[in-house]
C-alpha cells in the first residue's frame, strides 16, 4: 500500500527528539515487509519473516545511544524471539490478539518512562491504540491512511526495507548523536584486540560476532 499522500509531516523537532526514552517497534509491516512465509515440517507449523539487516544497525545505534527498544506484535513468532535476541532486545511483548496497548503500557510502566516519553513506529490498525498515546508516533511509507494521519513523523521508507533505519538516524540527527554514536561504532570495530574466534569457533561464537555486525 502507498502512504497518504498529504498526512504526516516529514520533519522532527529536536526538543521533541530529545524527549523520546523509549522507542517501541511492531514487527509485521514495520520490521518486515509484512509478508509471511507458512510451512510444516512433519506436521510441525513453521513461520519465516525477512528482515532488514540495515534496521538492525539502527536499533544498536539508538540503544547505544540510551535509549530502550522493545518489540510489540500481534503475532506470536519464534522468528520474533530469535530476532529480539541477536538484537539484545529485552522488552517483547507478542499477543496473538493483537493487544498492543495494555503490552506497551506495561513495558512503559516497568521502566517508568511515560507515554509523552515514548515513540512508536507502525503501519496499520493494530498499531493506532499505541500510537494514540505515545509522544512521538511515526508511520513507515507503506502505512494507511489513518496512521499516516495521526503521526508525527511519516518515513519515506517502506516497512522491512530500511524504514527503522532511516527513522533511528532521523532521530539521532535531531537528538545531536548521530556523528558520536556512528563513530563510536566504526572506532570500535577498528582496533584489532586478536579476539576474533577461530575458523573452528563455537556456533554461539560465530553468533556473537553476526550479532556484532547486526
Amino acid at each position: 500500500m502507498s502512504p497518504h499522500p498529504s498526512s504526516g509531516p516529514s520533519t522532527l523537532d529536536e526538543a521533541l527528539a530529545r524527549r523520546v526514552r523509549l522507542v517501541g517497534l511492531d514487527v509485521d509491516g514495520v520490521l518486515t515487509d509484512g509478508g509471511i512465509y507458512l510451512g510444516a515440517v512433519d506436521g510441525t507449523p513453521l513461520e519465516f519473516k525477512r528482515y532488514e539487516i540495515q534496521d538492525g544497525l539502527g536499533i544498536h545505534f539508538l540503544r547505544k545511544a540510551g535509549i530502550r527498544v522493545a518489540i510489540v506484535t500481534g503475532r506470536v513468532s519464534e522468528s520474533v524471539r530469535l530476532r529480539a535476541a541477536e538484537l539484545e532486545i529485552e522488552d517483547v511483548a507478542q499477543d496473538s490478539y493483537a493487544r498492543k496497548l495494555p503490552a506497551f503500557r506495561r513495558i512503559l510502566e516497568r521502566h517508568g518512562i511515560a507515554p509523552g516519553e515514548a515513540a512508536f513506529i507502525g503501519d496499520d490498525f493494530p498499531d493506532l491504540a499505541v500510537m494514540r498515546i505515545v509522544g512521538l508516533p511515526v508511520a513507515v511509507a507503506n502505512s494507511v491512511p489513518e496512521i499516516a494521519g495521526i503521526s508525527r513523523l511519516r518515513l519515506t521508507r517502506h516497512g522491512g526495507r530500511g524504514a527503522v533505519r532511516e527513522f533511528a538516524e532521523r532521530l539521532l540527527l535531531a537528538r545531536g548523536e548521530w556523528a558520536k554514536v556512528t563513530e563510536a561504532y566504526v572506532a570500535e570495530r577498528s582496533i584489532d584486540d586478536g579476539s576474533a574466534p577461530p575458523a573452528d569457533a563455537s556456533q554461539d561464537a560465530r553468533s556473537r560476532v553476526s550479532r556484532d555486525r547486526r
